[in-house]
């Protein structure tokens, strides 16, 4: 039982960090709200993983990962969204704003029963985390990102996850090396954003990235003595 609740542990917190960022983007705070967003993207790629790692792999934890995945890479980006670029349309701006998580649900739900069946080589369709990651991307650097821009590719992202291109997998990628580009990337750009805008960041960053390297570390250490014993 414990077991399985580690690796459900991470994709609530990945949820609460959905939650965290939509409270942020309400409050004006359009920069922490996206690194929000960012922290999900980095506790999304340990829940699985450590389910594997630990053999407690559940029904339960699929569901709820995918529950997780609609609020922070679909409906946070969605508001974030709405709050830097449509809030000008009023009404018109919450509907358009909406169809993101839509798009993004009917995705998960696709992907879901398709899961058995599908190459683990290749998402058809662009997968809602790194959509939404996308979108919090644009939002970091909004100043120097016309608005006709994050329109674009917003809408393109709508269509691009419920659409039938083939997306590569990096699943098959060695976890250390995966997640080692993932930290790095991550840590550069919210590197970037502290140093233009100096604000301060929510305090789950410093318990995130911490749990995140400490993961990889063990995981680079276990693999080392793997291959010592063979």
């Amino acid at each position: 039982m414990l077991k399985r609740g580690i690796p459900n542990a991470f994709t609530l917190g990945n949820l609460y960090c959905g939650f965290l960022s939509v409270g942020f983007a309400a409050q004006g705070q359009f920069k922490n709200a996206a690194i929000l967003i960012l922290i999900g993207m980095m506790l999304d790629s340990m829940d699985g993983r450590v389910a594997r790692m630990l053999n407690a792999e559940s029904e339960l934890g699929k569901e709820l990962d995918s529950l997780a995945d609609v609020v922070t890479f679909g409906v946070a980006p969605a508001f974030l969204v709405y709050y830097t670029s449509f809030a000008d349309f009023g009404m018109l701006g919450y509907l358009v704003a909406a169809l993101f998580p839509l798009f993004g649900a009917f995705r998960l739900a696709r992907f879901n029963i398709k899961a058995t069946t599908s190459s683990s080589k290749y998402f058809t369709g662009v997968p809602i985390t790194a959509a939404g990651g996308i979108l919090a991307l644009l939002t970091l650097f909004g100043d120097k990102i016309p608005n006709i821009v994050v329109s674009v590719t917003f809408t393109a992202l709508c269509f691009l996850m419920v659409s039938k291109v083939k997306i590569p997998s990096f699943k098959e990628i060695p976890l250390p090396k995966y997640g080692t580009i993932i930290t790095v990337f991550l840590g550069c750009v919210i590197y970037l954003v502290y140093k233009q805008t100096h604000e301060q960041f929510p305090i789950f960053l410093y318990i995130a990235i911490p749990l995140y390297i400490a993961y990889i570390g063990y995981r680079i250490n276990k693999n080392k003595k793997q291959i010592k014993q063979k």
